[in-house]
């Protein structure tokens, strides 16, 4: 059974750092390509960052310069450092995985949720 299990979201001051995890189970993620997407109060879901086979991450222009993601193998699973954090990046944050096992051929975590404040 494939299951995202998101976790490491919290509340941070403007400027502060949190690492997000995203454990897989029931396959692995250093063959698939891994997203993570947010959503913020009253604003639709959006795209984060998205790693690939080879390691090369692309971000969206928000996430560029300020968040890392990279992959455990060990773990199962993918983080997103997260630097500098922004009043606007406060949203429920998801790990997502294009896979035909799941419906829509997209599998989804539950989400962790990451409030920065003033």
């Amino acid at each position: 059974q494939v299951q995202l299990v998101e976790s490491g979201g919290g509340s941070v001051q403007s400027g502060g750092r949190l690492r997000l995890s995203c454990a897989a189970s029931g396959f692995s993620v250093s063959t698939n390509i891994m997203r993570w997407f947010r959503q913020g109060p009253g604003k639709e879901r959006e795209f984060v960052a998205e790693m690939y086979f080879d390691d090369r991450v692309l971000y969206s222009d928000s996430a560029k310069g300020r968040f890392i993601m990279f992959r455990d193998t060990v773990k199962n699973q993918v983080d997103l450092l997260m630097n500098e954090l922004e009043v606007e990046d406060t949203a429920v944050y998801y790990c997502n995985a294009p896979l035909a096992l799941c419906p829509g051929d997209a599998c989804w975590g539950r989400g962790t949720q990451v409030t920065v404040s003033d």
